[in-house]
This record gives structure tokens, sequence and C-alpha cells, in this order.
């Protein structure tokens, strides 16, 4: 039986989000079955994440102005982990120890199943956040010249980290049971035409530029490649924790990328 979409699309949101869409087993089953779920409601969710950089742009008079570059950033780090909770930058710390501890993929698994952290997860969630809010502030500076596409680069940077994240439950095989596991099983490489069909709009967010919104894009298929060679070649495939660095990595590198198009174009 086909999932509805909108059951999909609610479970996906429920999941990826803290937005009280509410869960039922129904949900989550539409959800693990339809990849394309994924960078859906990353256009929900980018517009709630922009709404700082919105309120800066279109302030009255010269508030927005007299707001500090790098307080916005620090606010828009809080509200993007308050709307999407912090599962995935659990993935990004794991990941983190996991790459520079010794021995083969077996030891790297048990690292990554570890709650502890360690300094490679430690040094790896200081670069992502510290990476995000560098990212936001960039976005911040070019709201005060550009609003629409200062917001709309947000909103691509989630839709495209999500698509990442999507490319790589399509092509991805999970090295043990789990969260990637129950993902990965129900795909195959041929939804990916779904998940670039539903991704392809970011390519107009920075209309009529065209250079931002593709930069954005290619970054995040240049993360999700680079995951999936890793994760395949270290820990044997694509585990939840995979998943869920290769969705905050990409944002971070696609925030940089698409601000840097901009001003180049």
């Amino acid at each position: 039986m086909t999932p509805s979409p909108i059951a999909a699309v609610a479970g996906a949101l429920g999941f990826l989000s803290r937005v009280p869409v509410g869960h039922s087993d129904a949900r989550w089953d539409a959800f693990r079955r339809t990849p394309a779920a994924i960078p859906a409601v990353g256009y929900p969710i980018g517009a709630l994440l922009a709404l700082p950089i919105a309120a800066v742009a279109l302030a009255p008079g010269g508030i927005g102005a007299a707001v500090p570059t790098e307080t916005v950033a620090v606010v828009f780090v809080a509200w993007l982990y308050a709307v999407t909770g912090i599962t995935h930058l659990d993935g990004v710390a794991d990941l983190g120890d996991a790459a520079v501890v010794h021995g083969d993929a077996e030891r790297r698994l048990e690292v990554l199943k570890d709650s502890s952290l360690g300094v490679g997860g430690a040094l790896a969630l200081a670069v992502v956040v510290l990476g995000l809010a560098a990212g936001a502030a960039l976005v911040v500076d070019l709201a005060r010249v550009a609003p629409l596409p200062a917001v709309g680069l947000v909103i691509g940077a989630e839709v495209a980290a999500k698509a990442a994240t999507a490319a790589l439950v399509c092509v991805g095989e999970a090295p043990h049971g789990g969260l990637g596991s129950a993902l990965t099983a129900e795909s195959g490489p041929r939804s990916l035409v779904w998940v670039g069909a539903v991704a392809a709009p970011v390519a107009l967010v920075g209309w009529p530029a065209l250079a931002p919104g593709i930069a954005v894009l290619v970054a995040a298929a240049l993360v999700a490649a680079a995951a999936l060679w890793w994760a395949s070649a270290r820990i044997g495939g694509v585990s939840g924790d995979v998943l869920g660095a290769t969705n905050e990595i990409s944002r971070v590198v696609g925030l940089h990328m698409g601000v840097i198009a901009w001003t180049l174009s």
C-alpha cells in the first residue's frame, strides 16, 4: 500500500522538529517509506528558522540596524535548536569520536554506541556550532541589504540539508539495526528522483540570481557524497548518526556557500 503523502510529511515534521504536530505509528511508517518527505518539511522548518533573520531585516526604523550581527547570530543558533531539537547534534558528536578512534569498523561502531563524549566529539560539535553561528552572521549581514534572498538562503539551506540526508536514505545501507536501518531498508535509488524534485526549487532562492541556490544544492550534494564515502569505508554503512551529522554539516556548508555565491554573483 502506497503511504499517504500527507501522513508522510506530518510524520517527518514530527520526527525532524519539535513542532507539536503529534505522533502516531501510521505517520512514522509513512515517513520512513517516503524519503521525499524529508526535504519537503525543510520548507516549513526553514521558514520558522528564518524568523530572526526576517525580524532584523523588516524591523521598523533603525531598530534592525541597531542590533549587532553577532547577537542575531547567537539568537539564530538558539532558535534553530529550539525548533529542530538537538538529536542530530548527537550524531555529530558520535561521528566526531568515531572519526578519531584507532581501530576497525567494529571498534568505530562501538564508539558510535557509546553515550560518553570524547575529545573528537567535542571538537566536532564546536566546529559545527561555530560554523553555524558564523554562517548566520553572514546571512544577517546579507539581510540588511537583500532581505528576501537572505531568508531564501536559510530556507534553501534547510531543504538542501534534508535532501542530503534523504539521499543517503535512498542509496545507503545501515551497518546495524536502529534508526538508519529503519529508514534505509524501505527505500532505494529510484526514490532519489522524488527527493531531487522536491529540493529543486532551492535553485531559485536567490532569484533572479541562480548561483546562490545552486551553490546550496551543490554543497549539500558534496557533503552527502563525502558522508556516504566515509561511512561506507569506516563503519560499513549509513547509521542514524551519519544521517543526523549529514543534516547538520550540510546546513552549515550550505549557508556559507550560498552567501559566498551571492556575493560573487
